[in-house]
């Protein structure tokens, strides 16, 4: 079961290291173009919650990060033994909730990178980085998870 832990320290260390990456080779703003004008590297900073919103609120931050740090050490230890995607998605959970959580303690900013165009609706996603990558990975590992644990649940009862 603590194997899973990997997973989170690899997010977190892959998240630190990408963003020390953008500070220490980028200017604020610039932008490096991978597929113009669809996908690029922006260093751009984030003083707020998932697009920008709430923004300056670090000690609501700090307090909600900790909580779903908790909750999710809780989960993982008491429902999801035996139960792989849900251990997966909460290590995805716990590994972007602490890289993002380590740059608002350190940096009172989060560095988000990810800059991508989505050509088909135009529309410009809100820029991100590795722990939010993880984090959306794991709400949707773990609604799979849910669905999954749903269907068994009901062949289990109508046999």
């Amino acid at each position: 079961m603590y194997k899973y832990y990997g997973l989170a320290a690899f997010v977190v260390i892959l998240d630190q290291w990408t963003k020390w990456l953008i500070v220490k080779n980028m200017e604020y703003q610039e932008r490096i173009s991978v597929w113009d004008p669809w996908f690029g590297i922006l260093s751009h900073r984030n003083r707020g919650a998932a697009w920008g919103m709430l923004e300056g609120q670090m000690w609501l931050f700090s307090i909600v990060t900790i909580g779903v740090i908790c909750a999710v050490l809780y989960f993982y230890h008491k429902e999801a033994k035996g139960k792989p995607l849900f251990q997966v998605g909460l290590m995805l959970l716990l590994g972007g909730a602490i890289g993002n959580f380590i740059d608002r303690i350190f940096r009172g900013e989060v560095v988000d990178f990810v800059n991508v165009l989505i050509p088909v609706i135009n529309y410009d996603f809100p820029i991100f980085n590795i722990a939010d990558a993880a984090l959306t990975m794991a709400v949707v590992i773990l609604m799979i998870g849910l669905i999954v644990e749903d269907k068994k649940g009901k062949k289990q009862v109508k046999e």
